[in-house]
């Protein structure tokens, strides 16, 4: 490349880095890294720093790590490369790695994620430090960075079992992550075991945590055990919130219970607890989702009297409903409201297929294919069930009936000329799990977007391997 005065971009690199990495040869990588700019005129940015960084740890030569990490980032020849989330997760790895968490705890001035703190924990606990893992568990929970979020709910769980067993408590804050975090997990019996054990402990449930159960028993469809702990939290003292009463609505509305949501949205308002739009929103969907349209259209009257913000849930909520109800104009109006609103809200997918549904229903294909097109317009992808949508319509309803091969190779096609390679690919994907093989010539073009000519067939495998699965 370099001989034919070729142009050298970042990925060519990184490809070499990960290969010297795989080879045991992280030296090489090094070397290679300092001559990118002054011997192939391409710049080192954060992501070939990151790769030659894991490459050398990888290989367990940690002060070199941190050598080479020091080296570049307070060099002013390299005044282009910014460390980012991974850069400071690979060298609090590294300094664990030495032992010398002290210095990793202090890379801690950057806003950390699950892993970091992960790794931070990890070396507390094994030097024994419990007193400094436990401020780092509860730090961690204060700054929304909860073991949930990278689903590892028992993992969490396992290190504060560690820390009480060392004389350290849990807090409001802890409890409440870990059982909500078990509970979106769908470990609901370890979220409730976590609760007993919390309360055996002597730890009082405050309003958060009995929150985080409520939700939690309502995600499981346990909506009458939630209401018990609502009202047991009550009589000690602790005020529901709107995110309590938000979570136990939606779980009677979820399981069909019309009349003991709206119980639930009438309590709020005699407790004086706040209406925020998230509520409005699970009570207009709720409504509407159980055919209430009537009384769905009195709160979104009411949401507009009182300048409460309508978001996409309660716009697309009620166009639902008046699609359900057979009034597709009506939710057209709504629908062009959204599209006119200031500033403007984005109808989503959901939004999309609830109106091309509404559509292809009533067999107005030529309508459905104008609302494919403005979706479009709006740069918002097409999914599988817009997919499923427009295939059923052309097997159900088209005379002779059609398999929908060339309507969705031609959706690939469009999306492909638009740059749009991730909704292309969507789109083959559903096309390889129905045997609706794209043509050739569509084939050629997504091979343009998607990969380089010597990955084509690498990319088709992936895709039947992805098909097969």
């Amino acid at each position: 490349m370099k001989r034919e005065n070729r142009v050298f971009i970042e990925k060519n690199f990184i490809v070499i880095f990960i290969a010297y990495g795989k080879a045991h040869l992280p030296e090489k990588a090094l070397k290679l890294f300092h001559r990118m700019d002054v011997e192939f005129h391409c710049k080192q940015t954060v992501k070939s720093f990151n790769s030659v960084l894991n490459v050398v740890i990888q290989e367990g030569y940690f002060n070199r790590a941190l050598e080479f990490y020091s080296n570049v980032v307070d060099s002013k020849n390299f005044n282009h490369v910014h460390p980012n989330g991974l850069s400071f997760n690979l060298l609090i790895k590294a300094l664990c790695r030495l032992g010398l968490v002290d210095q990793a705890v202090e890379v801690e001035g950057i806003f950390p994620n699950p892993v970091s703190f992960n790794v931070l924990i990890s070396a507390l606990c094994k030097k024994g430090d419990l007193a400094r893992a436990s401020k780092l568990v509860d730090n961690m929970f204060l700054k929304g960075c909860v073991p949930n979020q990278n689903g590892r709910a028992l993992d969490g769980v396992r290190v504060l079992v560690s820390l009480e067993e060392k004389g350290h408590r849990g807090n409001e804050f802890i409890y409440s992550s870990l059982i909500s975090g078990l509970f979106k997990e769908g470990k609901c019996e370890k979220g409730m075991q976590l609760w007993k054990q919390m309360v055996e402990k002597g730890c009082e449930p405050n309003t958060i945590v009995y929150s985080a159960l409520i939700d939690g028993l309502c995600r499981e469809g346990k909506t009458d055990e939630a209401k018990e702990y609502l009202l047991e939290m009550k009589k000690k003292g602790h005020l529901p919130n709107s995110f309590t009463y938000s979570s136990l609505m939606w779980g009677y509305f979820e399981a069909g219970d019309s009349h003991k949501a709206i119980h639930v949205w009438k309590e709020m308002t005699d407790n004086n607890c706040n209406h925020h739009e998230i509520c409005y929103s699970i009570l207009i969907n709720g409504l509407c989702k159980n055919g209430k349209l009537k009384e769905a259209l009195m709160v979104w009257k009411q949401m507009l009297s009182r300048g409460i913000k309508l978001d996409v849930v309660a716009y697309s909520s009620m166009i639902h409903g008046f699609c359900n109800a057979q009034l597709v104009d009506q939710g057209m109006k709504l629908f062009h409201q959204m599209l006119c609103h200031e500033p403007k809200l984005q109808p989503d997918v959901v939004t999309y297929n609830i109106l091309l549904n509404a559509f292809c229903t009533k067999n107005s294909v030529s309508r459905a294919i104008d609302i494919l097109n403005t979706m479009l317009d709006q740069g918002c992808d097409p999914d599988f069930i817009t997919c499923d949508i427009f295939l059923k319509t052309l097997r159900d309803n088209m005379d002779p009936p059609q398999d929908g091969w060339e309507f969705l190779d031609e959706l690939v096609v469009r999306l492909i000329k638009r740059q749009r390679t991730v909704g292309a690919s969507n789109i083959i994907e559903v096309m390889l799990k129905k045997f609706l093989l794209p043509k050739p010539s569509t084939w050629a073009l997504a091979a343009q977007q998607l990969c380089k000519p010597t990955k084509v067939r690498k990319t088709i495998s992936e895709c039947w391997s992805r098909m097969c699965c």
